[in-house]
């Protein structure tokens, strides 16, 4: 590796003529083309439920010892199931303001799926450590009305399940994972998304695995089964009729239509069968960018992310948080000018406009906050090369003059 700021790496690297390093990049990985021309010529199938999907189906479910799996559209379509699943197993009557736990630093179809179902979003501050929801906040924000608790996987690291398993043990409140970037990350020995009632994860291009767009509903808890089949099947018993247990195939429940088609199954498929490939190529750009930035911390300037004990990362994200908001879009700046793509991420859902109609203001959730004004996410998809890396830590390192 060059060291930053020597005359050969200046040399090596002309900003003039220098290739723009994008935040991501989708990839092939194996036989996805082959794969998507034999769902259209051999199995003359392109909508979803076809061979390409249950062979998904099965993959993931060996994989991560989960109950069932069932692909949809999108991580949101699995969110706004579980949802369905939450309200409908409540009630409208016996409980009209129900609530779901969540941490106010994630994307917004977290909030979104459970309030499209009139069930209410309470946000949660996260830890800095982590970013992942505080567990004590979470818990103690739990009441009669609350029928979840949605911990977010941010960057394929969770927070202490354990703590929540133990204080919901025995109550109506269920556990529901939002894995999205969790997918071959696991807690204590157990994959993320295999240890909630529900989980879900994202096969959208921005993530690990990957079908452009995509995602995948996680039943552990084998209550739900049922019913999350019809209701992703446009409240159909299409499943049963089509497995010879009833003989008629028709409306049962509510519904709407959250399968992919085959063409994206098929893709993803040929992904799963890579994910260790895939999986050890970013634990290998993670770790590179975590040998060569962790000065960064002992200088004092920013902060690299960290994966606690009982974690095993999916390396989906490499961070930095700045100590302050001009730093973090100073630094952004400067990559830019470089031709490098970085970004900062969500803006906290309490905080947000929509957040202020739900009666939050700003300066409830700090460390969310604080968080939002200081990350800086940094290039990183499967075939980012070693030199450009080197670039991009040395343009941090000429930033904060290092």
């Amino acid at each position: 590796m060059t060291p930053p700021n020597s005359a050969a790496n200046n040399t090596a690297y002309n900003n003039e003529t220098r290739p723009l390093i994008p935040f991501n990049k989708a990839f092939i990985a194996g036989k996805e083309l082959h794969y998507i021309s034999q769902a259209v010529v051999l199995h003359n199938q392109l909508a979803g439920g076809g061979v390409f999907t249950q062979r998904c189906h099965a993959l993931l479910e060996e994989l991560f010892n989960i109950n069932k799996v069932l692909l949809t559209h999108s991580c949101t379509a699995a969110l706004e199931i579980s949802a369905l699943l939450m309200r409908e197993t409540w009630g409208s009557d016996q409980s009209p303001e129900l609530n779901a736990i969540m941490p106010t630093y994630t994307f917004v179809s977290t909030a979104n799926a459970f309030l499209l179902r009139d069930i209410k979003p309470k946000f949660c501050d996260i830890r800095e450590d982590t970013l992942n929801l505080d567990e004590a906040m979470a818990l103690s924000l739990v009441d009669s009305n609350s029928c979840a608790i949605v911990p977010v996987h941010y960057a394929g690291v969770s927070c202490d399940l354990d703590q929540l398993f133990e204080a919901t043990e025995n109550t109506d409140v269920a556990i529901i994972e939002d894995a999205a970037q969790g997918v071959n990350a696991k807690y204590r020995g157990r994959f993320l998304g295999s240890i909630g009632d529900l989980g879900s994860y994202s096969f959208h291009e921005t993530k690990n695995i990957i079908s452009g767009e995509g995602g995948a509903l996680l039943i552990n808890n084998p209550k739900y089964k049922s019913r999350a089949e019809h209701i992703r099947e446009k409240g159909t018993n299409r499943t049963e009729f089509f497995q010879g247990e009833t003989d008629k195939y028709t409306w049962v429940d509510l519904g709407s239509s959250y399968l992919p088609s085959e063409l994206v199954a098929a893709f993803l498929y040929a992904q799963l069968e890579n994910i260790q490939f895939i999986h050890e190529r970013r634990r290998s750009i993670y770790e590179t960018y975590e040998v060569r930035l962790k000065i960064l911390a002992h200088k004092g300037v920013a902060i690299c992310p960290r994966i606690p004990e009982y974690n095993e990362s999916s390396y989906h994200i490499f961070h930095l948080l700045c100590n302050n908001e001009v730093d973090r879009n100073g630094l952004i700046a400067h990559l830019k000018k470089n031709n490098i793509h970085a970004l900062f991420h969500y803006i906290p859902l309490h905080s947000s406009p929509m957040g202020q109609k739900l009666g939050y203001k700003q300066g409830q959730l700090p460390v969310s906050e604080s968080v939002a004004e200081r990350i800086v996410r940094l290039p990183f998809f499967f075939e980012l090369k070693l030199d450009e890396q080197d670039f991009v830590c040395d343009k941090i390192y000429e930033y904060f003059g290092i």
